[in-house]
Formats: C-alpha cells, structure tokens, sequence
C-alpha cells in the first residue's frame, strides 16, 4: 500500500491493483492544489520522489507503511479527493481499543505513492528505509464528505487490509491552525478489536514480506523526480521483462520488412532500416545488418541485464555502421519511448549529462540496438549508490605492439596473483584485443579504494614482466608495450559490457571466459561474434555470472 509522510522521500516502487469505492467530489485541480506543501518540501532534484500526478476518478485506498528515518514511525495514508490523506504514528495503529496512537497530520501525498517500498537518500528529509506494512481500503461512517470530516476535526471509517481491519477513529487533539495538528488514532471495540496487539510485533511488508533491514540492504526500485510519475521506475532486481523474446516474437522480427513496429514484452518498439549494414563481414562471411544486432541484444538479454540492471550506461553509437565514425553519448537519446527507464544525476555537473538511460529490459536493449548504440558501457556503480562501484576492474590495455600472447601472459600474472590473496574475479576477453578482468567488492567502497587496491595489484605484476609494461599515460609514449590501466576505477568512466557488441569486422562480442581458458591455444580477443556467441553460451553459459553481487572484501595490500 502505500508511501510515506511528511518526512518522507522515496526510491522504491511497487505497484499495488486495490479496487477504488469512495466517489471523490474533486478532479485534478484539487488534487493538484493540496499538493502544493508536498511540492514545497521537496527537491526534486535530488529525491526520488513522484511530484505527483492526475489523481483517481475514486478513492477508498488506505496505506501504511513503516519508515525508519531519524525515528521509526508509520505512515497512514487514506485516499481523499485523489491524494492521500497522511498521518505520522510514530508507535504505530493498533488493533487494541485501549490504544490512543499519537498521530501527526502531515501534507498529503499524491497517489503515486501507493505501493512504494524502498529507501529515501541519504542527507534528504526523511532518509531512511520505507516497507509497505499494511494496505487495504476503507469506507467513511457516518459521512459521505471525508474531507468535510477531516477538516471538521473527526473521522470514523471502516478499514479492510491484511493487517488491519474494524472501525477505526482519527480525532484532532489541538487547533488545526496549530504548525502540526496533533490526532488520536483509535480502534473501536468491535469483533476485530485484539487487546495488547501493537504493531511493532508485525514488522514484515505485506508487498514482499521483507523487514526494513532487508529492504534497506537490497531495495528493489528507485524512483526518480523529472518524468511523470508513471514512468519514474527505476527497476532494481530482475524483472519479467528479462525473459528472452518467444519464438513468436522472434519470428516476427525475422520477418518484418526494413521498417515497422516490432512487439516484444509487452512493448511496441519502432525500428528501422532493419537491413543496414552496420558491420563488414569477415573471413569471407556477409556483412552484418542492424537487425542481426537487434536479435544478438534481445536474445543475449538474460545474461547482459544482470550487469546493466540499475546502472546508467553509456552508449557508443555507430548508426551509419562501424566503418564510419561514432559518437558517445551519455544522455538519453530524444525521443525516447516513455517505458524506457530513465535516472536523473543529482550531482551532475554543467558539462555532465543530467538524464542516463538505464537499460533494463528486452524492449529497451531492442530500442538502443536500433539507434546503432553498438557498445552498451555501465557504469561500476549500481543505483541508488551509483558513485559506490560494485566491481573492481582490472584493464589489460594493449600498446601498439603488444601481442595477444603477451596479453595472455599479463592475465595470468593477475590470476596468480588474485588467487596468492584469495580474492575471486573472472576474466573476459574485450571482443577486440585484450582481456578485462572484473573482480567484486562489498558495499561501501569508494573509487579511491578500488583504484588504490587495483594500482598495487598492477604495479606487482608489471614488476614481474617490466619489458612488456608501459606506465605512461599516453600511447604514443608506451614504446608499444601494455598499460594496467587501474584509473577505469573511477566515477563516469567504464569498461565495456560483457556480451556487449564491438565496432570490429564480423561484430565480434566481449565474452566472459573462465581462468583455465586462459591456457587454450585458440583463445582470440575477438573469437565469438554475434553469430556464434549462442552456441557458446548454449556450452559455457556465462562463467563470470556467479560473481554479480558478491560482497567481497579486498585484502589490504
């Protein structure tokens, strides 16, 4: 049910389906007016919260939920001319007819908060976690005005949720002129009156069953401020939307003309000029069209969400093909479609770009694929902490004359040494010439951290092999030989995707390999392309998988 009060901000969003049943007396102008304090509070910039939209053509939707901010309390909310209605109960509502529950009337709270569960940011007013802890409808006694009640100082109404439930009472204590109106929440002695119920003995959500703790760790959705609040999700766990297409869908793509709508997942995705070479062909195969690029994105989706799920990414495009020049670009390309997940930057500087595409669903990689967005590049950081990187990355950057062998050598000097300090990574080759390896960390790091971590790591294992090292920085001063690049660890720089497409002849992609193929004498940078990369998935699956997530502590070095 529902989303927080007065001290609340929120990142997290389930959707809830509760049937409406209270006719509202008011449309949007209302609405939209007693949201003018909410709007006040808050900015936008920075928290992630809906501004708040049409409301409802009804009301009867009732939530609680419970926030730890700098004080555990529950947020209860009643639907009231298309907002919500809100009270801060800081020891919670009862079910005991003995209980009188102090409850603060805070500023309503558009709609779109029904079903948010998640975490405000850290710093905001209310920062802290939220749980949806009950959620239900309810229906006014005694009136047919709710409004005209509330403002009148009294309101009884009957509540049907998971939790709670029976004739329910909210009475103004003080003046309503007073800076915060002080209520008593009470419940009526009726058959579901339970004496000494409190609701602290009831801490899980009803949406997910998680406590605040478990939501706190690892919430499930971000939202952010900027876009309409229907389209402000940011998923953060893996979705439906991560399925493979059918093979219906699949079909259908294979057989659409070079432009026209393409249905995947519930979404129309417009594509176009399906049959552009994007890529020459090589030893002696055709060349290789956008729409193989769409099918490689769509079909690979179960393995390549997972490393760009919650995380803005940055595209390198190439619509006119790879033989031509291509771009960068960091904010979301225009026009894009209003399911695309979107992720306001609160720190964005003026030269930075302030809204990031987050690909998180077939449809999307389907709609970047389409705009020639050839490489797919996440950043090291996953939402809501998205300046915190999750991985550590270890860049085996070839010089000029550097050979695939020599590479070989450098990555299994790091695999000795990951293993010498027990600290698990996987390698992948980049789909052009060199190999990256990826090493998790545990929440909290910074890119200092990780940065100073993986420059020691480096630098022992370029002592080893000096003739084959350069650290400058620029190429042209390498004497052609290899950097260990540890500055990747830093905040908007990133590494390619695995199973992300390269910009090379034949559209080789960047595959995650397991330690041991290190040693095998066919290993090439660029060995799978689009075209074969399913059946070495359909062999090898994705050994770098295991590691997404892994809360790993590095080894002070």
């Amino acid at each position: 049910m529902a989303s927080g009060h007065a001290s609340v901000n929120y990142m997290g969003v389930v959707v809830m389906g509760y049937s409406l049943c209270v006719p509202s007396r008011a449309g949007d102008e209302l609405a939209q007016e007693k949201l003018t304090q909410y709007r006040a509070m808050r900015d936008f910039d920075v928290t992630a919260e809906p501004a708040g939209g049409s409301p409802a053509a009804s009301g009867g939707h009732c939530v609680v939920q419970r926030h730890r901010a700098r004080r555990l309390h529950y947020d209860f909310r009643l639907e009231v001319d298309g907002v919500l209605a809100s009270w801060a109960v800081p020891r919670g509502p009862s079910l005991d007819p003995a209980a009188r529950q102090l409850a603060v009337h805070v500023e309503d709270h558009p709609l779109e908060y029904a079903g948010f569960e998640g975490v405000i940011p850290r710093g905001q007013y209310g920062g802290g976690d939220v749980i949806v802890w009950d959620r239900g409808t309810w229906t006014p006694a005694h009136t047919d005005d709710p409004a005209a009640a509330i403002a009148a100082g009294e309101l009884h109404f009957d509540l049907v949720g998971e939790k709670l439930a029976g004739r329910f009472a909210l009475i103004r204590r003080n003046r309503k002129d007073s800076s915060k109106e002080q209520w008593l929440l009470v419940h009526k002695n009726d058959e579901h009156a339970r004496h000494g119920w409190t609701a602290d003995d009831h801490p899980r959500s009803v949406l997910s069953g998680r406590t605040n703790d478990e939501v706190a760790a690892a919430p499930d959705a971000l939202w952010q401020s900027g876009v309409p609040a229907a389209e402000a999700e940011v998923r953060l766990g893996q979705g439906s939307s991560w399925e493979p297409p059918t093979d219906d869908e699949l079909a259908a793509l294979d057989a659409m003309r070079r432009n026209g709508p393409w249905t995947v997942a519930g979404h129309d995705v417009k594509l176009t000029n399906l049959d552009k070479v994007l890529f020459p062909g090589r030893d002696g195969e055709p060349p290789v069209t956008k729409r193989e690029i769409v099918r490689h994105y769509v079909t690979i989706a179960p393995l390549l969400l997972p490393y760009l799920a919650g995380r803005p990414v940055n595209l390198h495009r190439y619509p006119d093909g790879v033989e031509r020049p291509g771009f960068w670009q960091q904010e979301l390309p225009a026009g894009a479609p209003e399911w695309v997940t979107r992720w306001h930057d609160p720190e964005a500087g003026p030269d930075d770009a302030d809204c990031r595409v987050v690909a998180d669903s077939v449809p999307t990689l389907a709609w970047l694929a389409n705009l020639g967005a050839v490489e797919l590049h996440p950043w090291t950081g996953r939402l809501p902490e998205a300046r915190r990187p999750t991985w550590a990355l270890i860049d085996i950057d070839p010089g000029t004359r550097t050979s695939f062998d020599e590479i070989l050598v450098l990555a299994r000097l790091f695999r000795t040494a990951l293993q010498h300090l027990g600290v698990e990574g996987g390698p992948k080759v980049t789909g052009q010439r060199g190999v990256q390896i990826w090493v998790p960390v545990r929440p909290g790091y910074t890119y200092a951290d990780t940065r100073g971590w993986v420059e020691k790591v480096s630098r022992a294992v370029g002592a080893t092999v000096p003739e084959l090292v350069s650290w400058e920085w620029t190429k042209d001063r390498r004497g052609g030989r290899a950097r260990l690049d540890y500055t990747q660890n830093i905040v908007y720089k990133t590494l390619v995707a695995p199973w992300s497409v390269r910009p090379r002849a034949g559209a080789p992609v960047s595959v995650p390999i397991t330690w041991d193929e290190l040693d095998d004498p066919d290993l090439a940078a660029d060995r799978w392309t689009v075209r074969d990369v399913p059946a070495r998935v359909r062999e090898a699956g994705d050994p770098l998988a295991p590691l997404i997530g892994r809360a790993q502590e590095l080894p002070a070095l």
